[in-house]
């Protein structure tokens, strides 16, 4: 069962990306979706199967659908001014067709954005037009497929459920629990409490029933208790980065606003994090900001390459 058999897309209450959201959210936190369903745990092998069969699709729109406003003006987010292309005009006002307009929510998501915004420039500026677009106008404007609509919908779900809450799946019950005290790994389940009539605690980070004292920031008494996170940032093999030649890079840090961990791929030494948005250096894990008032991303850092990193920074969304 997938994720969103349990929400009807055209339902008139979920016509936009707030309400959508919403209902995901509710969806994980009252324990209306189990841990068999979290799309977090789809395996990266059947996701990269999934993108390859959805981008070798080829989509047009039907010259004859009445409910469309077709134009004859340059795609607004490629560019592309073939006159043989048929497009329309979105909310804001620019043309698009449904490919570049799917591949260019597709890029969205895949960079941690659950909304959707419009990249065109605006007259003959720089600035760009950044005009939200609804998820329900997406989805009819791209001519997303059934395939398409599963894969935008859970990654909305994720990366949701990921900026608003911290949580994972119970143990004892398989329901979904949020962790408050991002200081303490030992979690109580109110689920597990009122079902068996006992207190019922797991560990955050090894997911075994709490075994010592609490609270505590770094392990349980449980054997084999370690922070995988911390084991990958401590074996990662390193690299040099495209472009700017810094030598022996981590391939993979904890992100320094949130903690998520990001492997490098062929790109510059600069990264927005999938999870904040935040841009940062990969090398000296400064934010951009700051890097490149002393740098660029084809040019060494002011400072040195940070060593591998030894604790995950705690994410303050407030």
């Amino acid at each position: 069962m997938t994720l969103f058999a349990k929400i009807d897309p055209f339902d008139p209450e979920v016509e936009n990306l707030d309400k959508f959201v919403e209902r995901v959210l509710y969806l994980f936190t009252a324990n209306k979706i189990t841990a068999e369903e979290d799309p977090i745990l789809l395996k990266k092998p059947e996701v990269r199967r999934r993108r390859r069969r959805m981008e070798a699709v080829e989509k047009r729109y039907d010259p004859k659908d009445t409910t469309l406003k077709f134009v004859k003006r340059k795609d607004g987010i490629t560019g592309d001014d073939d006159t043989d292309v048929l497009r329309i005009e979105m909310s804001c006002g620019h043309a698009v067709d449904p490919n570049s307009l799917t591949g260019w929510c597709r890029s969205l998501i895949d960079q941690g954005h659950f909304t959707f915004h419009c990249p065109a420039a605006q007259g003959h500026t720089e600035e760009k037009c950044n005009a939200e677009w609804s998820y329900v106008e997406v989805r009819r404007h791209a001519l997303l497929t059934d395939e398409e609509q599963r894969y935008f919908e859970e990654k909305v779900a994720t990366l949701a459920a990921a900026k608003y809450c911290d949580y994972k799946w119970c143990p004892g019950c398989k329901s979904c629990v949020e962790r408050e005290d991002l200081t303490n790994l030992s979690v109580r389940c109110t689920i597990c409490e009122t079902v068996n009539g006992k207190n019922y605690e797991f560990c955050w980070q090894c997911m075994k029933q709490w075994k010592g004292r609490g609270p505590r920031s770094d392990r349980c008494d449980n054997e084999g208790c370690t922070n995988i996170q911390l084991e990958t940032l401590r074996n990662c093999d390193t690299k040099v980065l495209p472009y700017s030649n810094i030598q022996k890079c981590p391939k993979i840090r904890a992100c320094p606003t949130c903690g998520v961990l990001i492997e490098h791929e062929d790109m510059c030494k600069y990264v927005i994090c999938t999870r904040c948005h935040v841009e940062f250096c990969f090398a000296c894990l400064q934010t951009k900001q700051i890097c490149s008032k002393s740098s660029n991303y084809s040019a060494s850092c002011a400072k040195p390459v940070a060593p591998k990193q030894t604790s995950i920074p705690v994410w303050n969304r407030t």
